[in-house]
């Protein structure tokens, strides 16, 4: 009879260190999942708006609440976020930025240029009425 070779297991999640790249990359998957649901939102303020005045007030009074402009708030920034971070996968789809400092630097911009595009689309629509 053959002797039974103990090969390793596959490391788990708790043996690696966590990274901002690494955290970021599951954020990126999680945005993706929050804006298919977030598109049946744009759906149904887009169907809204051809069936008439009362489909569309509904609408309107709903993401004008305070849980609907979170909700909107949300999928502004899912909707940034995963630009950002697709632009980086895109960079490194390219063969760039794999050294520590170019990941990180792209992480960085990914995380802080979601937030920050963010808060710029919410003031501009605010500043030009479009938010009531």
């Amino acid at each position: 009879m053959t002797a039974r070779i103990e090969r390793p297991l596959s490391p788990h999640m708790q043996v690696y260190r966590w990274t901002l790249t690494m955290a970021l990359s599951i954020v990126h998957r999680a945005t993706g999942i929050a804006l298919y649901a977030g598109t049946l939102l744009l759906v149904w303020w887009l169907v809204a708006a051809a069936s008439g005045h009362n489909a569309y007030a509904t609408v309107q009074a709903f993401t004008g609440s305070i849980i609907g402009r979170l909700i909107v708030f949300g999928y502004t920034w899912a909707l940034m976020h995963h630009m950002l971070s697709g632009i980086r996968h895109f960079v490194w789809d390219l063969g760039y930025g794999f050294k520590a400092n170019e990941r990180e630097a792209l992480t960085w911009g990914a995380l802080i240029g979601g937030i920050v595009l963010t808060v710029l689309i919410w003031i501009i629509a605010y500043a030009i009425g479009g938010v009531r």
